[in-house]
């Protein structure tokens, strides 16, 4: 026994030796499969596990859609205000904003400019998560509203990625009257002709879902994203019923029709291009045929 315990205390040391070792940030564990990944292939499959977990991407990793090289960034100068002069018990809203904008380097929750798909130009939004959980204020409006409008005097489409956690609380309803003036900009987008894409990520709820990218052309959602307005928890409470183990997953959305189609990421590239194509101007009378989107896609 004696012999036994000696044996184990040496491999433990060996292997808290061999760990010591091993330099920080290499690996990353799947929340999912919980297998240890080496963070360089996680990057090389644009962060989906083996097991087919979509992990979170930054508004920067999602640029890399585009044709490389062929985003330029718009709107990057605005940055938000305080306007209520809110604070909380544990901070004030300005150091909430300098602390969120110096650890994702960004100015806030958007990233928006012009790139290209396969040299098809479109205008392009993406919202990061990590900046406040995603959430939509003044200057996240003021970008997707811009983006909107720039893309329907371009005659381009306005492809938007989303995710969100809803509407930022510190600016009260001058971000809820973002909602409606994001969705006003689209109207000239419609009238225009271009389409709106609307990719749903993990996680996409309260006014992002509840407003401009539920009104999209066409709304695509990524695998196993939760999507949905108020939270499971809430709702339960409200209704007093359990609801379904797979609720407000894409896959739900998508059997109860308020998704058009789930892609995976490895897909979402072709995809998109495919899209494009069916609404270029040589391609509009297929874009607007009676069968299903998906059924459409597997024409072109």
């Amino acid at each position: 026994m004696k012999e036994l315990i000696q044996r184990s205390r040496k491999s433990f040391t060996v292997v808290q030796s061999i760990e010591a070792d091993v330099p920080e940030n290499v690996w990353i564990k799947c929340p999912s499969c919980r297998e240890l990944i080496y963070h360089k292939q996680l990057a090389e499959r644009m962060k989906v596990c083996r097991c087919g977990y979509h992990m979170r991407l930054t508004a920067r990793e999602w640029l890399a859609l585009l044709d490389e090289g062929s985003f330029v960034e718009y709107d990057a100068h605005l940055r938000p205000t305080d306007p209520l002069g809110f604070v909380s018990p544990k901070e004030t809203y300005i150091d909430k904003l300098r602390e969120a904008q110096r650890r994702t380097g960004l100015t806030d929750a958007v990233v928006s400019g012009i790139g290209s798909i396969e040299g098809r130009r479109l205008v392009i939004a993406v919202c990061d998560f990590e900046f406040i959980g995603g959430s939509m204020g003044s200057v996240f409006g003021e970008k997707m509203a811009r983006a909107a409008e720039r893309a329907a005097a371009l005659g381009i489409p306005l492809l938007t990625i989303n995710t969100s956690g809803g509407a930022r609380m510190q600016e009260g309803v001058i971000a809820l009257m973002q909602l409606a003036k994001v969705n006003i900009a689209l109207t000239r987008l419609a009238a225009a002709r271009q389409p709106h894409i609307a990719v749903m990520v993990d996680p996409c709820y309260g006014g992002v879902t509840a407003s401009y990218a539920s009104v999209a052309d066409i709304i695509i959602a990524e695998p196993g994203a939760n999507i949905g307005f108020a939270g499971r928890r809430v709702i339960e409470q409200t209704i007093r019923q359990k609801l379904p183990a797979d609720f407000q997953t894409a896959e739900f959305m998508l059997q109860h029709g308020m998704v058009d189609m789930v892609v995976p990421r490895s897909e979402l590239h072709s995809t998109l291009a495919k899209l494009l194509r069916l609404y270029a101007p040589e391609g509009r009378a297929a874009a607007h045929k009676s069968e299903p989107i998906a059924t459409a896609l597997a024409s072109v």
